[in-house]
């Protein structure tokens, strides 16, 4: 017997079962690409701390080069030597702490039951120790995260910014050499206490000279953009500075 394929009822069938492979399909393909897509993520974390390092592949003055995949294992083994979470007051050694997703950190610290996890990552270039924690905060259009290498003494040492959906040619411009590396010599510490960098459009200093003014050049056009860098800067890090205090008593 012929089906009728003109009839509503094979429509509504046909589709259900089409919804039903098709769905079934991607749900096995998600799941076997799963593991590549962590370590991708991972891997992608790595470049980042070490580009904040200054561990990285640039050769021109504009470049914003990674250490390849391929690479970027063994040297984030060569250069992080040590990871912490902190918790309070309480800091423990965690091998892993870099993979914390501060994202749902925040989220979980909206419980004033809560105790925020803060993973710092300890590293060792030039004979220098240096100190690179994360920070996420918000852009024009969406989420702005990176991460901040620091002394002791809260001295920036290099950073790495990036967005979701910055404005190319504007906001985008964040994660561009000249932005980032006007951050470097600048310090989060006045004496003792915190003090915020921010990016500000009125900075009389373009050049970024003056490192004791607590202030980077704005970006051109995306003025909300650079105060979100500034926002971030300001919440993040200032959690921090507990920890810091302790490392110099």
């Amino acid at each position: 017997m012929a089906v009728n394929t003109d009839k509503n009822s094979y429509t509504i069938i046909f589709a259900i079962i089409m919804v039903v492979v098709v769905g079934s399909i991607l749900a096995l393909a998600a799941n076997g690409l799963k593991p590549m897509i962590t370590e991708n993520m991972e891997a992608e974390k790595q470049q980042n701390i070490l580009y904040a390092m200054n561990v990285n592949d640039n050769e021109g003055d504009g470049d914003v080069t990674f250490i390849p995949t391929d690479r970027v294992a063994g040297e984030f083994s060569k250069y992080i030597t040590k990871q912490y979470v902190i918790e309070g007051t309480k800091v423990t050694e965690n091998p892993e702490a870099y993979l914390i997703d501060i994202k749902k950190e925040a989220t979980k610290a909206k419980n004033p039951e809560y105790t925020r996890k803060l993973p710092v990552m300890v590293g060792e270039k030039d004979g220098k120790v240096i100190y690179v924690v994360p920070v996420r905060g918000k852009g024009l259009w969406d989420a702005i995260w990176g991460f901040v290498a620091m002394d002791k003494s809260m001295t920036i040492q290099g950073v790495y910014f990036d967005h979701k959906g910055e404005t190319p040619g504007l906001g985008a411009e964040i994660k561009q050499r000249y932005f980032m590396d006007d951050f470097t010599g600048e310090s989060f510490l006045n004496g003792n206490a915190f003090e915020a960098i921010d990016v500000a459009k009125g900075n009389n200093d373009p050049l970024n000279t003056d490192k004791t003014d607590y202030e980077v050049d704005a970006l051109a056009g995306a003025t909300i953009t650079g105060d979100g860098v500034a926002a971030m800067l300001k919440k993040d890090i200032k959690m921090y500075v507990p920890y810091f205090q302790s490392l110099n008593k």
